[in-house]
């Protein structure tokens, strides 16, 4: 009689701790699938990378956003930040961004260019003449497109973050025409910026953002192509002498957000992040030329010698990199010629 006792009490322990344990599955950690996204009220923390230096313009605007979304949601929304390439550099930040190893990330179109050719679009030679028509693009059917083909790569875009024009900076000597290129070795931040070096008579050299100062410095490389703001902000005066202001083109940045972590967020979530997202774009696209005029004055201050392409002789450094709008459009086919000449028809 006892046994049959205790062999009761012990089922009874037993489907208790069953009980207790399937309460634990169904309480804690991740969602199971098909489980509604979260409430306006959860406090969700999501990680946001970038590469570039603290001072830049770009991250404090990253900055700016972590803040709004966080006043908006009343702090149940957390953008921590990761600058300067602290968790991917520039060129494995993009395949990061698409497998859900970060949920947030900004980096530039020119990097986005392997898996999304088109978005080359802005390193099209001359194409953008001003920041007035980069707008009006984004906003209209660039954007839709880009925006598109993002999104069928598993990642949304949330700001479009102004970088400003591009320049090249040098050591050998100052370049005042296309001739002056040849032989040099500049570094080119993607696939296209690469193409229109050589179309100059250089050669391009392949290397993260963060890389270009040492090689600089050890003579690995002669110059780069990048913007005024981000040779200050990486202190490149301290390492090249010359500076040839010509605008050729104007690679925007993106900040984009995995699709996946995107949509275990509730409705009142998305808008407070769009919301942010899209202040933040104003204020950037805003303060660009300001920016850049800025870290112009400081980069002669610091004792570099600047040269700007007069008006008059533009036309010689079109000619020179004409072939790579050519080659543009032969890796993008017709979606690229229509974008082409949609922005050259742009008013």
């Amino acid at each position: 009689m006892k046994k049959r006792h205790s062999l009761v009490q012990l089922v009874a322990i037993l489907a208790l701790v069953m009980f207790a344990l399937a309460a634990v599955g169904c309480g804690g950690g991740s969602k199971p699938a098909g489980q509604s996204p979260n409430k306006a009220a959860d406090k969700v923390t999501l990680k946001l990378a970038h590469n570039l230096p603290i001072t830049n313009h770009m991250a404090r605007g990253m900055d700016s956003f972590a803040k709004k979304v966080s006043e908006k949601s009343k702090g149940a929304i957390t953008i921590q930040i990761y600058p300067s390439g602290q968790l991917y550099n520039d060129k494995s930040m993009n395949d990061a961004l698409m497998a859900g190893g970060i949920e947030l990330g900004m980096n530039s179109t020119a990097m986005w260019a392997s898996a999304i050719p088109v978005m080359e679009i802005f390193d099209v030679p001359f194409l953008f003449p001003s920041y007035e028509k980069v707008a009006k693009a984004l906003d209209g059917k660039v954007g839709e497109i880009l925006a598109a083909e993002m999104q069928k790569k598993g990642v949304k875009p949330l700001i479009w973050v102004d970088y400003g024009f591009v320049q090249f900076g040098n050591n050998k000597l100052p370049l005042t025409k296309p001739e002056d290129f040849k032989g040099l070795k500049l570094r080119g931040y993607g696939e296209l910026p690469s193409e229109t070096i050589k179309a100059l008579g250089a050669a391009p050299v392949s290397m993260g953002a963060g890389e270009v100062y040492m090689a600089l410095q050890r003579g690995t490389i002669d110059g780069q192509t990048s913007g005024t703001t981000a040779m200050f902000d990486r202190k490149m005066y301290e390492v090249t002498k010359y500076l040839t202001i010509t605008n050729h083109a104007f690679p925007e940045f993106v900040t984009s957000v995995n699709l996946k972590a995107w949509n275990k967020l509730s409705a009142d979530q998305k808008k407070i992040i769009e919301e942010a997202a899209k202040e933040v774009q104003t204020d950037i696209r805003a303060q660009v030329k300001n920016e850049e005029d800025k870290a112009l004055k400081n980069l002669k201050d610091k004792g570099m010698q600047v040269h700007v392409v007069p008006a008059g002789e533009l036309a010689a450094w079109q000619k020179a990199t004409e072939s790579v709008q050519t080659l543009f459009i032969k890796r993008t086919g017709d979606a690229g010629k229509q974008l082409v000449e949609f922005c050259k028809n742009l008013k």
